[in-house]
């Protein structure tokens, strides 16, 4: 069987691991989920994904592996050109905090199913879902950016002049924000390095308008 990428052209997680596949030259057939649809719900897809959550990367072995850091850190065992993560301690220590930032404190916030839980469920309806989202996407976006101009890492890329996990992480949640409108002049740098990053083919054919599924 071939390798398989069970997709959505919108979704953060699953735009992370399209970069970094499309950086090390990985190709993979795809499988679309529609999260708007509730695909990811199907008795079928929950046999796959039992967490009903994307991506989930197939082998040709049938091998799955779940959630999309474990994903790029698999893809970097086995494919480790170009290297997603610096080779010293330090570097691979900073790299990580920053990718970190990102998909583990302020992502998994502005998920589709945590937000629909404060809209409907918290009953904080659209203004209230609105207001979630800029808190939390500002309160990651502010930190990022301080870093960044701090310490002297930060060069073309969020570290050095290769891009690495923390923007293949970063450019995602800076889509996701524009979405939503979002002001990004308070972050000059993100800015900076997004535009650095869309001019890149592995970047731009990983971007969800790119995709196959891609819709509106």
């Amino acid at each position: 069987m071939p390798r398989r990428l069970y997709d959505f052209w919108r979704s953060s997680a699953a735009y992370r691991v399209r970069i970094a596949m499309n950086l090390k030259g990985i190709e993979a057939e795809r499988t679309y989920i529609n999260l708007t649809k509730g695909e990811q719900k199907a008795p079928a897809f929950r046999d796959i994904s039992p967490s009903g959550l994307m991506p989930v990367l197939e082998e040709e072995d049938g091998t799955r592996i779940f959630q999309s850091l474990a994903i790029i850190d698999y893809l970097e065992a086995h494919y480790p050109e170009p290297a997603l993560l610096p080779a010293d301690a330090d570097g691979r220590a900073r790299v990580q905090g920053l990718a970190y930032a990102t998909a583990i404190d302020t992502h998994p916030l502005t998920n589709v199913r945590v937000l629909n839980f404060v809209e409907n469920e918290m009953g904080a309806g659209k203004d209230g879902r609105a207001e979630w989202i800029a808190h939390w996407c500002h309160a990651g976006f502010e930190g990022l950016e301080t870093r960044l101009n701090r310490e002297p890492e930060t060069s073309a890329f969020m570290h050095g002049d290769s891009p690495t996990l923390a923007d293949i992480c970063l450019i995602p949640q800076i889509y996701f924000a524009r979405r939503f409108d979002l002001d990004l002049s308070p972050y000059p740098t993100l800015v900076r390095i997004d535009a650095t990053c869309a001019a890149l083919p592995a970047f731009h054919d990983a971007s969800p308008s790119q995709q196959a599924d891609a819709v509106g």
